[in-house]
């Protein structure tokens, strides 16, 4: 079986440690192209993938015929035109969070792609943290009861933006808080407990010099009567439990990050030994009437994610995140902009 060749559009951050490496541990795929103006950044690629092609823009990438799968992890207000193109283009995409700053774009792409009869997906892999898939877990088996409340934090103390795009003022970056941490932790409870009815949003900026939020509390509820408590910031140390989970017989509450990110941004690869595990430490807790266990945080599998579009462009499974998803959490996080703008709940 033939490698799907896959080109990552985009060699910062995401592309160097979310992507590539991923790409190229997965079954059936490689990275054959990188599209990149750094030549800093190119000469990298040459090293660490010596069998792709770099290109110096996109226009290069949709004049190929050698391209299976485009993943498009350049700055934000390029997603939605670049996962146009690739899908114009006849190729299977996959998108970086967030993929759009509206419905009616992500919509627009969905009929894209459904016209032009190929995979799109978007790159939320923090459905593969293991403490999330420790949580989803213990919701499926109905192991805490029936749920009443969910909590989820992704807090980061403070610290300077890796790109001036991060901080900008400009809404076409999508800059705010709430595209970029709130993207995980909106997609996360929506896996968990369907689409929110309505959307609650407070953010804010401490640091005056800042033009967009960098903090935001969102409070949603479900139509099966869950409430989702959401913290996002980028200036607040993470004092509270990274997940807290209220059922009718027993909750849950665990603490801290997957060590995914950390150890992928380091180079440690997918493949090596260890990767993705916890430390006991670091494990959650189910409390009940009868007193407080520990129990094992699943294994984080970022890695699956790829495996999955490997699968779906052979037409041996679904997307990794089915689009119909994707467009509910971008319906969520337009409705908590507009809700931290006027004051009030925003229906659904």
């Amino acid at each position: 079986m033939d490698d799907l060749r896959v080109a990552i559009i985009g060699y910062g951050l995401a592309g160097r440690a979310f992507h590539a490496p991923f790409v190229e541990a997965a079954d059936g795929l490689s990275v054959g192209a990188v599209v990149t103006g750094s030549a800093e950044r190119a000469a990298e690629v040459g090293r660490r993938y010596p069998d792709a092609t770099v290109l110096s823009t996109v226009d290069e990438l949709w004049r190929r015929s050698d391209i299976d799968v485009v993943v498009v992890a350049s700055p934000n207000r390029f997603h939605v035109e670049q996962a146009r193109a690739a899908l114009d283009a006849g190729m299977a995409v996959v998108v970086d969070k967030p993929v759009a700053a509206t419905g009616a774009e992500i919509r627009d792409l969905v009929e894209r792609s459904e016209r032009a009869g190929r995979m799109l997906t978007v790159y939320q892999n923090r459905r593969w943290d293991g403490d999330f898939r420790t949580v989803r877990r213990l919701v499926a088996d109905g192991d805490l009861g029936e749920i009443g409340r969910f909590e989820s934090r992704f807090e980061r103390a403070s610290r300077k933006a890796r790109t001036s795009w991060k901080v900008s003022a400009d809404p076409a970056d999508l800059a705010d808080i709430l595209y970029d941490l709130g993207s995980h932790l909106v997609d996360q409870a929506v896996v968990l407990f369907g689409k929110p009815v309505s959307v609650h949003a407070e953010t804010r900026s401490p640091n005056p010099a800042a033009p967009v939020a960098q903090d935001a509390t969102v409070l949603l509820t479900h139509a099966n009567g869950v409430r989702s408590y959401l913290r996002m910031s980028s200036v607040t140390m993470p004092v509270a439990p990274r997940f807290i989970v209220v059922g009718a017989d027993a909750g849950y509450r665990g603490w801290g990050l997957d060590p995914q990110e950390k150890a992928s941004v380091e180079g440690t690869l997918p493949t090596d030994a260890g990767f993705g595990e916890y430390p006991e430490s670091q494990w959650g807790e189910v409390l009940t009437d009868d007193g407080v266990r520990k129990v094992p945080t699943e294994k984080g599998d970022y890695l699956a994610f790829y495996q999955a579009v490997s699968a779906c462009v052979r037409g041996d499974g679904p997307p990794p995140v089915p689009p119909a998803e994707s467009v509910v959490v971008v319906d969520t996080l337009e409705a908590a902009l507009r809700s931290a703008a006027t004051g009030v709940p925003v229906e659904l």
